[in-house]
């Protein structure tokens, strides 16, 4: 969970919604649905599937005949995801409040890149809010070309 927030920028609610099936690990994806939009792929680095693969070999000697379908699952065999609260009351056991770790993610690669577009493509974010975490990296820009 903290490489897919520390990463890649995910909320928890996605997080929970996650599916087993979701993650292609022969070709390094992971597709996020997303109602009412279309799905972002996110293109993962050699670590994370890796961690993944940890995680899924975890969880089977934990559930062995566990066939729930979500990424982090409850005990219930066929019962919902874990909840969004579960994953924030794990991150903040820790001192990493998820929603901080994200808008840190999201803020460092706006600070390198100063693209919109790259955020856009990164981490899914609406042309307006990739805009505007650029140009609160960069306040320096509030003039130029990118300023809404």
């Amino acid at each position: 969970m903290v490489a897919l927030v520390a990463i890649y920028a995910l909320l928890p609610g996605q997080i929970v919604h996650l599916r087993r099936t979701d993650l292609d690990r022969s070709k390094g994806r992971l597709r996020l649905r997303r109602v009412g939009r279309l799905d972002h792929v996110i293109y993962l680095d050699a670590f994370t599937p890796r961690l993944a693969t940890a995680w899924e070999l975890q969880r089977h000697r934990r559930w062995p005949d566990s066939s729930n379908p979500h990424f982090f699952a409850t005990r219930n065999d066929s019962g919902p995801p874990i909840s969004a609260g579960v994953v924030q009351h794990l991150f903040q056991r820790v001192c990493l409040p998820a929603g901080r770790l994200r808008v840190d993610r999201i803020v460092d690669e706006a600070r390198n890149s100063a693209d919109p577009v790259r955020l856009m493509q990164l981490f899914g974010l609406s042309n307006l809010s990739a805009t505007r975490h650029v140009l609160s990296a960069h306040p320096d820009k509030k003039n130029g070309a990118i300023a809404p």
